[in-house]
């Protein structure tokens, strides 16, 4: 096509005289080019790490989620055995407030006691990490009695 017939081949197609090439511009070449397939290439890599890395989040809220539930067991259970509740009692309520599958650990030291409690992280059990949580609470005197290490 010389130069004249191309100018007036555009200036038809702009009039709407012909009917366009679909997917094409409006100088009649194709829209996009030799990039026509790079966005179905970033996507294909892309799709996957968003998916990673939402889960991670999730995976994050639920082990955050863990230790604080581990924070409320361990206060829990050092309350109750600072009112000098029974060690089984201690535990059980311990182990209620705790994530599934926690082990707590009750000892007293002097006028101490601590609570202990470990949880392995959720979803991901393969990990080599575990949430744990400790309090400590000083064991309360029962009404009538002297505190320890009061001479009569």
């Amino acid at each position: 096509m010389r130069g004249c017939e191309r100018a007036a081949t555009r200036k038809a197609w702009a009039r709407g005289v012909r009917g366009r090439r679909p997917h094409s511009g409006p100088d009649g070449e194709p829209r996009g080019g030799r990039d026509g397939g790079f966005v179905t290439a970033e996507t294909a890599v892309v799709l996957p790490v968003l998916v990673v890395f939402a889960m991670a989040l999730v995976w994050g809220l639920l082990v955050v989620a863990a230790q604080i539930q581990c924070v409320d067991a361990a206060r829990t259970g050092a309350r109750a055995a600072a009112r000098q509740d029974p060690a089984d009692a201690v535990v059980k309520v311990a182990r209620e407030a705790a994530p599934r599958g926690a082990r707590v650990t009750v000892s007293r030291e002097g006028g101490l006691v601590r609570v202990v409690v470990v949880a392995e992280p959720p979803a991901l059990h393969g990990l080599p990490f575990e949430v744990r949580e400790e309090a400590v609470a000083s064991v309360e005197q029962p009404v009538g009695t002297a505190p320890a290490g009061a001479e009569s």
